[in-house]
């Protein structure tokens, strides 16, 4: 079993213990949707620590888009509630890139793909920065963050 699953169902046996009801719900909704993607596919295999922290990257930011759909709508404790939950899971993630730290990544991407291409990259070759780039930064930053830090440097040339 991959150690940070086994860390999440510690910490939901913990969290049970100590009758913290937001992380329980939190931790069982995140161990609910590994389990999914466990067995998502044709056969059911056991996630890797990666894959774990992938599936809990997805539940964070439903947490957070959840959050803001409430606070849109005016309802201001479910809104606390999904936030809460997004602050719990977000332990269990690397923390994220700063902006200079992103930027120097993507520098990297820029210096690689210019070496194979044997000129610059520009806008058409996205893709291959972007593929690059997310090499390096590994969840460690939000897709959309990662492109508009290509896109921008790209465009300057």
């Amino acid at each position: 079993m991959a150690e940070l699953k086994a860390r999440l169902r510690a910490d939901l046996a913990a969290a049970m213990k100590h009758k913290n009801t937001t992380t329980v719900a939190a931790l069982r909704l995140a161990l609910s949707a590994i389990g999914a993607e466990e067995v998502a596919g044709k056969t059911a295999k056991e996630l890797s620590d990666d894959e774990v922290r992938r599936v809990l990257t997805k539940e964070v930011k439903k947490r957070k888009e959840a959050a803001q759909a409430f606070t849109d709508a005016g309802r201001t404790e479910q809104a606390a509630t999904e936030r809460a939950e997004a602050d719990a899971l977000s332990g269990y993630l690397p923390a994220q890139l700063s902006d200079a730290e992103l930027h120097a990544l993507v520098e990297e991407a820029v210096a690689e793909v210019a070496g194979q291409l044997g000129d610059p990259p520009g806008p058409r070759q996205m893709g291959e920065v972007m593929k690059a780039a997310n090499g390096r930064v590994a969840g460690r930053a939000e897709g959309g963050r990662v492109a508009s830090v290509v896109k921008a440097k790209l465009a300057e040339g």
